[in-house]
């Protein structure tokens, strides 16, 4: 990190919905906080600040992903904390939640505790979640409280669903008495076990086992269920098909504790881009149809879905290589996130205030942890995004250690072009 005396941001646009603030503004930072945001050329205050004229960019609360895999321990050839965040902080992004599925996996304290101390130095924050059964197994609770008096932020199997109904309930059941969110990989495993890609005509048509729209749906509404019978909430992560959409839309109207996420691809692509037998768009759920893209876009405009994710999911060559059948599940996602969200924006799906909510404000809430806002007295955790930057996303260019991205060559708009964490400056194109 590039420690500085003090930061004055110039000529920015402050997008801060959590404030109601959209307005041309100056933000003064000093020790790590935010001291003042006032109208362009009247702030005053430490004469040793760094100035940096942000104008024609946006000035948003830093951006934070609440569902990314770092690898560390265990599979540090593909990712590090280290080499993640500084992915992270180069898209923008000024704290990421990490998945529990590393070996060993985190269901105790004592990984917890070494996963927060590696993060020292990182180039972001790391917030650990801990599995909600011991190993990741799905057969029983893991140690949940130790994992929070250590610093878990949530539970989560990512990875592999918690078939066991019983499992889950008491996993709600019990999370709640240590405030932590619930994150479910819902997925019917009976359904999905042999499949490789969305089922349906495409599949067949390249020769490739299917998994059906049903093997999420079916767990969608079981986990929305048992939301609704013991009263605590559930985070649906990365919902890909029309009616699991469907599930969380009538869920929340009826006022369930519910939340959801989905994840750029999910938005950008479809099934097809796995013609080819491209493994850099296989993924888990997979890439689904058109239908689908259409049906996300809208619930993220009206309020279904509550954040975008990138569930960023590092490969090396060594996984994805190889026969589709056998390579692995994922992409990576941290470095493309603003970009893909920003042409939303520029369809019309939602306004800028939104993308801010489903990728700040709305994390930071699910989360409970700080960030989202610009409030003057907060920390100082901020990103920059140049709406108007044009550049091709590159092999040389792709910061994390593994480049398993479906968006590579492509001509990409709007980048975030620097990063403060706690008044640090982590990333900087300017």
């Amino acid at each position: 990190m590039a420690a500085t005396q003090g930061i004055l941001l110039k000529n920015g646009r402050i997008i801060d919905p959590a404030n109601g603030i959209d307005m041309a503004a100056d933000v003064l930072i000093e020790n790590g906080k935010i001291v003042s945001v006032t109208e362009p050329g009247k702030l005053s205050g430490n004469a040793n600040a760094q100035q940096i004229d942000v104008a024609g960019c946006w000035v948003v609360p830093g951006l934070i992903d609440m569902h990314v895999h770092l690898r560390e321990p265990g599979e540090e050839y593909k990712e590090t904390i280290l080499s993640g965040t500084r992915a992270a902080s180069a898209g923008g992004f000024t704290a990421v939640a990490c998945m529990p599925n590393t070996d060993p996996v985190n269901d105790c304290s004592v990984v917890t505790r070494m996963i927060l101390e590696k993060s020292h130095g990182a180039y972001a924050r790391v917030y650990p979640v801990g599995t909600i059964s011991k190993s990741g197994k799905g057969e029983a609770l893991a140690e949940i409280g130790d994992m929070k008096s250590a610093g878990i932020v949530a539970i989560s199997d990512d990875g592999r669903p918690v078939s066991d109904s019983q499992l889950m309930r008491r996993a709600l059941e019990y999370s709640g008495n240590f405030d932590l969110p619930v994150i479910c990989h819902s997925e019917d495993m009976y359904l999905s076990r042999t499949g490789v890609m969305n089922e349906g005509a495409l599949s067949t048509k390249l020769g490739l086992k299917g998994i059906p729209s049903a093997a999420e749906e079916i767990m969608v509404y079981r986990d929305i269920k048992l939301a609704e019978y013991t009263g605590r909430p559930v985070h649906i992560a990365h919902a890909s098909t029309r009616e699991s959409i469907n599930l969380i839309r009538s869920a929340k109207e009826k006022g369930s504790p519910v939340t959801a996420e989905t994840a750029p691809h999910y938005f950008s692509l479809t099934e097809k881009a796995v013609e080819g037998y491209n493994t850099n768009a296989k993924m888990n759920p997979p890439l689904r149809t058109e239908e689908d893209v259409a049906s996300i876009k809208e619930a993220l405009a009206d309020g279904t879905l509550d954040v975008i994710a990138t569930d960023h999911a590092p490969h090396s060559t060594l996984e994805k290589e190889v026969e589709f059948d056998v390579a692995a599940n994922g992409i990576i996602g941290l470095e493309t996130a603003v970009p893909l969200t920003l042409n939303l924006v520029r369809e019309g799906v939602f306004d800028e205030a939104k993308m801010v909510e489903l990728l700040s404000v709305n994390p930071a809430k699910i989360l409970k942890v700080d960030g989202g806002s610009i409030s003057e007295g907060s920390i100082a955790d901020i990103t920059v995004i140049n709406p108007e930057k044009e550049f091709q996303y590159t092999i040389d260019k792709v910061v994390s250690k593994s480049k398993n991205s479906p968006f590579l060559g492509r001509q990409l708009k709007g980048m975030a072009v620097l990063t403060i964490v706690g008044g640090d400056i982590t990333f900087s194109s300017l």
